[in-house]
């Protein structure tokens, strides 16, 4: 027979068993280390202030040269050789989110030749 005292926790014990194994917590509220984090080559980055750009990290607001007149930004944009041979013309597109983009099927931003 099992002492009075102890009957109450034997209960605890037993409800903490049989109750429901599954965490109640509210939308969107995931944990970040059980999702699939970005990589740039072997490092993780965090894609609300950086993205991967030649296998390296940049912060979203970071500029390169796209020819000798242009600057863009390499997270949302790709600077695109129009053409070749004596004068260099390049094109500043913009990149699709969702899709990998490419120089020939993406949107123009700007025409660095104009300036």
């Amino acid at each position: 027979m099992v002492p009075r005292i102890f009957a109450p926790a034997y209960v605890s014990v037993f409800l903490l068993l049989c109750s429901p194994r599954e965490v109640i917590a509210p939308a969107g509220s995931e944990p970040w280390l059980c999702q699939l984090a970005p990589r740039c080559g072997d490092k993780i980055y965090n894609p609300l202030e950086q993205c991967c750009y030649d296998d390296a990290i940049l912060s979203l607001s970071q500029t390169r040269q796209c020819g000798p007149h242009c600057t863009f930004w390499p997270c949302f944009e790709l600077c695109c050789p129009e053409s070749f041979g004596l004068t260099n013309n390049f094109v500043v597109k913009l990149k699709v989110q969702g899709v990998n983009s490419q120089c020939h099927s993406s949107p123009i931003s700007s025409d660095c030749h104009s300036r």
